[in-house]
């Protein structure tokens, strides 16, 4: 009974502890991010990429889908709207694998900082960035852009809204701060629940599941750990804010940190909705390919993480 008590009272003060610093920090940077959108909307972002060849092209594309924290929904219709304009298929999918994985994003950056540290923050900046570089660069080699379907972009069920505030004189800055507000409120309602459902999965695990256990099934010296995390992340719907305090957790009772990126890329890179909305664009050859383009990403980051951060 003594040891259930004690398991409780850790279980509740990593809840309290992380969920008051993750509130903090996702509401300060939310409000920074906000603030910065609204000077840049898509069709901007369209602009940049335009006109890019393949290789330089798939860099600016990665690195501008990296930074671009548009909403989820949005990917695709993004997507589509490159392609319209003629950029290179590669160029595209390099934009739309560094997008959900938030290789830039300050918000899912700064979770990763906060909790994992700089060391495993730099290397997943750097491992999927380059992952998103070269993905697009070998599904442009494969000839795959042929087996994008001919739509038409009607719409994005997320419009630019608040990207562009009108005003005048010196109240503009002003209504972009009230707005950023706003959104940053109210993106804060929307994520909170994702946030401290990860936070108490996260203090569960810290506090009841036995290391001894964690560290034989997914610790760092079970290699099918993995593979086998990269496969239950990709057809589920990891959000990496959820999966972040979760890893932490999981990390600190010994779960090797290859198999949480293994989850949380895969997860956060393909989606079911974000599937879903693929398969309407995507012939069955690419929809495929893309799939096995995450797991394989996912997979390799995995056993890379692994390697590195035991050096």
């Amino acid at each position: 009974m003594l040891g259930q008590l004690n398991n409780l009272h850790t279980a509740f003060k990593f809840f309290i502890q992380i969920s008051l610093e993750l509130v903090i920090l996702f509401i300060g940077i939310t409000f920074l991010v906000s603030l910065i959108l609204q000077y840049v909307s898509q069709e901007k972002v369209q602009k940049v990429l335009a006109g890019k060849r393949l290789g330089l092209g798939n860099l600016i594309g990665a690195a501008v889908g990296g930074v671009t924290p548009f909403c989820s929904c949005s990917a695709v219709p993004m997507l589509m709207g490159l392609l319209e304009l003629g950029i290179p298929f590669g160029v595209a999918m390099s934009f739309l694998i560094a997008s959900p994985l938030g290789v830039f994003n300050p918000v899912v950056l700064s979770l990763f900082g906060t909790l994992l540290g700089s060391r495993v923050l730099l290397l997943y900046i750097v491992t999927t960035f380059v992952a998103a570089v070269l993905a697009g660069i070998v599904l442009e080699a494969l000839g795959l852009g042929k087996y994008v379907k001919k739509v038409r972009l009607i719409s994005s069920c997320c419009s630019s809204g608040d990207a562009a505030v009108t005003g005048n004189g010196g109240n503009l800055f002003k209504d972009r701060l009230t707005v950023a507000a706003r959104n940053a409120v109210g993106l804060f309602r929307q994520m909170v629940p994702y946030l401290l459902i990860g936070v108490a999965i996260g203090a569960f695990i810290y506090g009841f599941v036995p290391e001894n256990f964690l560290v034989r099934v997914a610790g760092p010296d079970n290699p099918l750990a993995i593979p086998v995390a990269a496969a239950i992340g990709v057809p589920m719907y990891v959000r990496t804010e959820t999966m972040i305090p979760v890893g932490f957790a999981m990390i600190k009772k010994g779960v090797g940190v290859g198999a949480i990126m293994a989850l949380t890329i895969g997860g956060a890179g393909a989606s079911i909705p974000e599937l879903s909305m693929l398969a309407g664009i995507f012939k069955r050859n690419l929809w495929i390919a893309y799939i096995l383009t995450m797991f394989s990403i996912a997979t390799l980051i995995g056993y890379l993480f692994n390697y590195l951060v035991m050096m």
